[in-house]
């Protein structure tokens, strides 16, 4: 089960890498929207994201599954930010402002806007699973030009700033608040319909 999913999610946090760097290189609407490119290497190929994951666990036994996609995720991206650290240097200081303006905004403020990337990403891959693949796409650039923050992508955001902002304790906390955020946002739906009546 581990290798299983262990080996998809490092490419999917590849693949939301590279996304994160077309954000980064290109900015503004064109970079959000260029972003989805990752997202949807991830559905088509059946990879493993955290945040197409958290919104279907089901069974008592998922939960390891789930913290394997988490790893394997920041593996992928930390692979990736080395990668582009070095050999993408310009990369560097835009992701490092991304990284400020989280800390800035703090745990609570970041948990918050996760929220939302969540319950946005869930939709996007549920209409992806049933065959439809624009909301997907528009989703994506949606929960950017919001400012909501997805855990992967800021997982890469976060390794390929300088080492010294990084290692800020700050940082961990500000990171597991995004995690707990989208996963609350990507049950978000399903935690709600249960409190409402179903029809006769």
């Amino acid at each position: 089960m581990f290798q299983k999913t262990f080996t998809p999610a490092i490419l999917a946090g590849i693949c939301i890498s590279i996304g994160c760097v077309v954000n980064l290189r290109v900015g503004g609407v064109a970079g959000a929207v260029l972003f989805a490119f990752g997202l949807t290497t991830v559905v088509y190929y059946g990879l493993k994201l955290y945040t197409g994951t958290a919104g279907f666990i089901r069974r008592q036994g998922d939960w390891m599954m789930l913290l394997t996609v988490l790893l394997g995720n920041i593996v992928g991206c930390l692979l990736s930010a080395w990668l582009i650290a070095y050999a993408q240097p310009d990369c560097v200081e835009p992701a490092a402002k991304i990284l400020a303006g989280r800390l800035a905004k703090g745990p609570w403020a970041c948990f918050l806007l996760a929220i939302g990337c969540g319950f946005i990403m869930t939709t996007a891959v549920e209409f992806a699973r049933k065959g439809k693949v624009l909301p997907m796409v528009l989703g994506v650039p949606v929960f950017i030009l919001c400012g909501f923050a997805h855990s992967i992508a800021d997982a890469f955001y976060f390794l390929v700033s300088p080492l010294d902002v990084v290692l800020q304790p700050t940082v961990l906390v500000v990171y597991l608040s995004e995690v707990l955020g989208n996963f609350v946002g990507c049950n978000l739906y399903r935690w709600l319909m249960l409190f409402t009546p179903k029809a006769d």
